[in-house]
């Protein structure tokens, strides 16, 4: 009895000793929230009706474009014997004791009056001192002096795994504290091409948006800004804005009231598998120029189109998405060493950077209906035919092959409509003039040779990958 005894009490010690060391491995947030906590601000904002702004459904068939990165901020309707006006609640962070605030360009979008409340009650009308959509960062002011300030981290320096804590006003709820860990760094969304987000599964909901996300050290390293949601609520995936980007945008607020990025002039894509095997790079990498400007940075510098550009201002370029934000942060009138990849060899150039004024991407336009002369399925499952010296007028090309029919066992997703320029294999480019040389291309390929197109839809070019062709006839 005496041995049963004493083994349960071992027993017993042994867990207890264990739950102790298992709650001390726990992290501890209540010293950094009552540090920091002070410095975050729930914001109000107020707008007339016939101002508000209507979330527009975008104009697509893609479900996951329609259900991807809901912004969370509830607008409400004014109903019977309510005053014509919709409210959102957001947060912020106070950056300056002076009352200057950092939040999300969408928390103060078109509002007539933005409220500031801090956590001791106090509430002050702000003043918007400038806002940038492409990276929804927005600075405010309010007319106040010692208040309390956030401290400022590097994200640069942020573990994906480490805590990170989030404090900010989810419905409405002052001060809420959620916390989880850094999930993934550098994360790129649609639409979204500038920001390299800070992705966490911190719970993050309607409210939350502008309000800061902090690490263990109490130092804030990110900007909460969207979340990923089929419902419209948290479903573990949040995304921050990195800080150092968020302060450099709020600086050039503060100075200009505008933010001025770089742009070279070019409409890119992503460097696939079998698009690297096509161009003869060692590994899928870079951004794939499907068109450069005329007359832009880009054309000025030599960049031609079917580059691959592998390095930008000594920086690798590892897909496609990090372009835009390399050459977007640098500034206007800077010169930029670039590393293109062409026909197989690795070529230095030198860009001197131009101002963005609009963005544009590679993307696909219905085609125009067309009859040119029906011809026979090449290897491909594809009819083409040349084009006509009309063709060649109208679409201001001076060789290309039109495709006129798409068989049931087409290798190539390209539409009837669509025009061919140009065939890469094994790092060799051949513009396509004729039929007939198409044709013996094809045939001199290996049943599994991968194969790259450069086509012409509408007004926009993208590069097609083919793995296999047909057996020969």
């Amino acid at each position: 009895m005496r041995f049963v005894r004493a083994a349960v009490t071992f027993l017993l010690t042994a867990c207890t000793s264990l739950a102790l060391a298992q709650a001390r491995e726990l992290p501890d947030f209540t010293r950094l929230v009552e540090e920091q906590g002070t410095a975050v601000v729930n914001i109000s904002t107020t707008q007339a009706a016939r101002r508000a702004n209507v979330p527009q459904v975008p104009n697509t068939e893609d479900e996951e474009v329609l259900e991807f990165f809901r912004r969370f901020i509830p607008r409400q309707q004014p109903g019977p014997g309510q005053r014509p006006e919709s409210r959102s609640l957001g947060s912020g962070f106070v950056i300056s004791a002076d009352g200057y605030i950092l939040t999300n360009a969408h928390v103060i979008d078109a509002a007539d009056e933005i409220n500031v409340r801090l956590t001791d009650k106090r509430e002050y009308k702000a003043k918007v001192v400038g806002a940038d959509k492409r990276t929804d960062v927005a600075l405010i002011k309010i007319e106040a002096s010692g208040l309390p300030v956030v401290r400022m981290g590097d994200p640069a320096k942020l573990k994906v795994g480490e805590w990170v804590v989030a404090i900010g006003s989810p419905f409405g709820f002052e001060n809420t504290v959620t916390a989880g860990i850094v999930s993934a760094k550098g994360r790129s969304l649609p639409q979204e091409n500038f920001v390299p987000f800070i992705q966490t599964d911190v719970a993050i909901n309607p409210g939350n948006s502008g309000g800061p996300l902090f690490n263990m050290r109490g130092e804030v390293v990110g900007v909460n800004s969207q979340i990923y949601s089929r419902t419209g609520g948290f479903m573990g995936l949040s995304f921050a804005i990195p800080i150092d980007m968020a302060l450099d945008i709020q600086k050039q607020l503060r100075e200009k009231g505008r933010v001025s990025r770089g742009r070279i002039g070019v409409v890119i894509q992503e460097v696939t598998k079998d698009l690297a095997v096509s161009f003869g790079l060692d590994r899928p990498r870079g951004a794939l120029v499907n068109s450069v400007e005329k007359g832009s940075p880009a054309d000025k510098a030599g960049i031609e189109a079917t580059d691959i550009i592998t390095r930008f201002d000594s920086k690798a370029v590892e897909s496609s998405s990090d372009l835009p934000r390399l050459v977007g942060s640098t500034r206007p009138g800077a010169s930029a060493p670039i590393e293109v990849w062409r026909k197989g060899a690795a070529r230095n150039l030198t860009v001197t950077v131009g101002e963005l004024q609009e963005e544009r991407i590679a993307a696909r336009e219905p085609p125009r209906e067309r009859k040119p002369v029906e011809q026979v399925a090449n290897r491909l499952g594809l009819v083409v035919s040349e084009l006509s010296a009309e063709q060649k007028k109208e679409l201001r090309l001076a060789y290309g092959l039109v495709v006129t029919d798409v068989r049931a066992e087409a290798r190539a997703e390209v539409r009837r409509g669509d025009v061919i320029l140009k065939m890469v294999h094994n790092g060799q480019h051949t513009e396509l003039k004729s039929t007939d040389q198409f044709n013996k291309l094809l045939a001199g390929l290996d049943k599994n040779a991968v194969i790259t197109l450069q086509v012409r839809r509408g007004e926009n070019t993208a590069f097609v990958t083919v793995s296999g062709l047909a057996d020969k006839g």
